[in-house]
């Protein structure tokens, strides 16, 4: 029979009872809330746990649970995803990693790719043994997303067509631009697929990269010319790298777009 909090020793019984109101990730906060302390008996409580192995420090002022056996609690991190509001708000899930949740790719990556409003000062972190990549964006420019629940945690979420928005926006962060064009491929096989949301929210991100790539790649792709067309009276003046970290020698004077050699061939690649 699992042992009650009452027959437990008194710390680990009150770090039971905040395990049991606080969320996934534990805050001074939820100590103050649980135990009726103040902040800083209730920050030295998490310090005191983390030395005895009984919790994780994963980011400044947040702690995750370290053990089952220890505490006599269920509560331990299973999902890294509840830590992205936690360690990195305001900010989604975004690029590839969303691309992944929507099933736009059957790629798994082993990273989790964030956009967030706070300064970043490395862009690869490692949180709880998982990586994390880090792109740093507007906060006005934070929009199209939604809210997965994940355990006991809203992590906000690109939605679909942000998703693709994005990744044409910065390849890299989608995996490279064939990556992008095999998502994009998938995502006009959607039933959900919106093509005047998609222009809208190029329109509300103002890179006219965007539309250059759009158009250029929807139009190769099967149910992908009206997008194409949509992208036309949108276009800016001068030229763009189909993906910046490629070599673009040869220009595609329709799409005003730099392209490496294999991708000026009318089909595919």
């Amino acid at each position: 029979m699992e042992e009650s909090t009452t027959r437990l020793p008194r710390g680990r019984a009150q770090l039971v009872r905040v395990l049991s109101t606080a969320g996934d990730v534990i805050h001074v906060d939820d100590v103050v809330i649980a135990l009726q302390l103040d902040r800083t008996g209730a920050a030295q409580r998490l310090s005191r746990w983390t030395e005895q192995g009984w919790l994780r420090r994963v980011g400044r002022g947040a702690y995750v649970a370290a053990s089952i056996d220890t505490m006599g609690s269920d509560r331990v991190l299973i999902d890294p995803w509840v830590l992205v509001p936690a360690l990195f708000a305001p900010a989604y899930i975004g690029g590839r990693s969303a691309a992944e949740h929507w099933d736009l790719t059957e790629q798994i990556f082993k990273d989790i790719f964030v956009m967030t409003a706070q300064p970043v000062r490395q862009k690869r972190q490692e949180r709880h043994g998982t990586p994390f990549s880090l792109k740093h964006i507007n906060e006005r420019k934070i929009f199209g997303t939604k809210n997965v629940w994940r355990h006991r945690t809203r992590v906000p979420v690109s939605d679909v067509h942000r998703t693709i928005v994005d990744m044409l926006d910065d390849p890299a962060i989608g995996g490279g631009i064939q990556h992008v064009s095999d998502c994009l491929a998938a995502y006009l096989r959607r039933d959900d697929r919106d093509q005047e949301k998609l222009v809208n929210y190029a329109l509300s991100l103002n890179n006219g990269a965007v539309f250059k790539r759009l158009g250029f790649l929807a139009e190769r792709l099967p149910g992908g010319a009206e997008l194409g067309r949509l992208c036309v009276p949108h276009l800016s003046g001068g030229h763009a790298k189909l993906d910046p970290v490629q070599d673009g020698p040869l220009v595609v004077t329709k799409w005003r777009l730099r392209v490496p050699e294999r991708w000026a061939r009318a089909e595919t690649p």
